[in-house]
């Protein structure tokens, strides 16, 4: 499937999902996928970010790169084809299907001190850094090990000037992203807490498992 296709949210070409998992707006969960399996993740209403990450399965400090898939795909415009890589330059992911076609690399999930920092908000506010903590702690994951995410359906465009501009999702109901597991891994989603980045509404996140 390439950028901008129909999508179809029903088909999975003859594969048998493992698991499926419905995320509601600004909440995350974490699970395991093996090697093979095909991570699928949905926007069942259009218009909503959702960071994932992930963790090698048998030695947990190997994690999700940014800095290494940027420099090896020579790109930040990952799509289609794309693999994404460890910290230890190994691939975790090939990203085998896509209907949107944009993405961001390069910014951490949305924490409460990016809240504060940068909406001026004090107190309690979701935020994909600890949903994400939260649902990989049973993994022994700590909050310090959480990485940049992969955020899938983010616009995030570089100005003239260096500075970078947060433009709405385009992601239309029913898009998604398939991403293949190279590798055993500990995965963890979101649907993004982050009114900017969601176009000023929350909405949920379908994620589904497909086997081989």
């Amino acid at each position: 499937m390439t950028a901008h296709e129909p999508p179809d949210t029903h088909e999975t070409r003859g594969r048998t999902p493992v698991l499926e998992r419905h995320l509601e707006p600004q909440t995350g969960a974490a699970f395991e996928v093996l090697a093979g399996q095909v991570v699928r993740v949905t926007s069942p209403t259009g218009e909503q970010v959702s960071d994932l990450t992930a963790f090698g399965l048998r030695d947990t400090r190997e994690w999700l790169s940014s800095g290494r898939t940027i420099d090896y795909a020579n790109t930040i415009a990952l799509t289609e084809g794309h693999t994404l890589f460890s910290n230890r330059s190994n691939p975790m992911f090939t990203i085998t299907a896509d209907t949107v076609g944009t993405h961001d690399f390069l910014l951490a999930p949305c924490s409460p001190e990016m809240f504060q920092r940068l909406y001026g908000l004090e107190g309690e506010h979701p935020s994909c850094f600890m949903n994400l903590a939260r649902a990989l702690a049973p993994f022994g994951i700590r909050p310090d090990q959480v990485p940049t995410a992969f955020n899938i359906f983010m616009s995030v465009n570089v100005l003239p000037s260096g500075e970078l501009r947060i433009d709405p999702p385009p992601c239309r109901a029913g898009d998604y992203l398939e991403l293949r597991a190279e590798i055993d891994l500990v995965v963890g989603v979101t649907a993004c807490s982050a009114e900017l980045t969601n176009n000023g509404a929350f909405k949920p996140i379908d994620v589904t498992i497909l086997a081989q």
